[in-house]
């Protein structure tokens, strides 16, 4: 089995850890976790074993103490608390032992706001974007209030013109969820699935140009969407606590 994740064959790694890594990989997808967790979840493992020369069956709490405050020093607090639940998830589901450390870290708790782009902005960035299905897929995400990969993951079948909502499916915490669907972003959606007329994808990939979009089989890339909002970002000289921020916040309410 190849790892899915890092492309790394366990078997490369040495045993009983090549074996312990396997059966994790193998939880990792049976559990329907998210991509990214299950990305994160593997890379702590790999990332522990790593430290511990691969010994990890029996991890003492001052190994992992030392572990982890190293870990501290090098990484931010979300990483830490990755690599805490990809051990969590390995101990409980691999090793089928309970997790005995519930308080092992407490990240500290903050109650800063987040960051918030106004109207103005929004408008910014949208007459900024050249491309039109990046500037449809931004003003779809602000009007609907979507995150970046359900925004994407959109169908013709999603949009409810009766009843004028939209579902949003495997939404955080993989969940489907409906929300109202504004007549000006219907009337937007309407002529720009006219010009493209994909029978399932409401932002198909742009591969083969829009008159070729109709055959796509998966929707706009992440990346360049992604790519695509740092640089109008960058143009319209919207900065917030940093350009990183920006980005991230214009990204989710975008």
């Amino acid at each position: 089995m190849s790892d899915f994740v890092s492309g790394i064959d366990p078997a490369s790694y040495p045993e009983p850890f090549a074996s312990l890594y396997h059966r994790h990989l193998q939880h990792l997808q049976l559990k329907g976790l998210r991509p990214k967790t299950v990305e994160a979840y593997a890379r702590a493992m790999r990332r522990i074993g790593k430290h511990f020369d691969y010994q990890v069956s029996s991890l003492s709490a001052a190994q992992l103490t030392d572990y982890f405050t190293t870990m501290k020093q090098q990484h931010s607090w979300s990483g830490v608390k990755l690599d805490l639940y990809g051990l969590k998830f390995f101990t409980e589901h691999v090793l089928e032992q309970p997790w005995a450390m519930p308080g092992f870290i407490r990240p500290p708790k903050t109650s800063r706001l987040p960051d918030i782009v106004s109207i103005d902005q929004v408008q910014a960035i949208l007459d900024h974007t050249r491309v039109l299905s990046y500037r449809v897929l931004f003003f779809t995400l602000y009007s609907l209030g979507l995150r970046l990969g359900e925004g994407l993951a959109l169908s013709v079948a999603d949009i409810d013109a009766d009843r004028m909502r939209v579902q949003v499916r495997n939404a955080k915490g993989n969940r489907d969820r409906l929300v109202p669907l504004p007549e000006a972003t219907l009337t937007v959606l309407r002529r720009f699935w006219a010009l493209h007329r994909h029978p399932k994808l409401l932002f198909p990939n742009r591969g083969a140009g829009l008159t070729g979009a109709h055959r796509a089989n998966s929707p706009l890339d992440r990346g360049t969407v992604q790519r695509t909002l740092a640089t109008v970002v960058r143009q319209i000289g919207l900065k917030k606590r940093s350009h990183r921020t920006a980005c991230a916040t214009a990204t989710r309410l975008i």
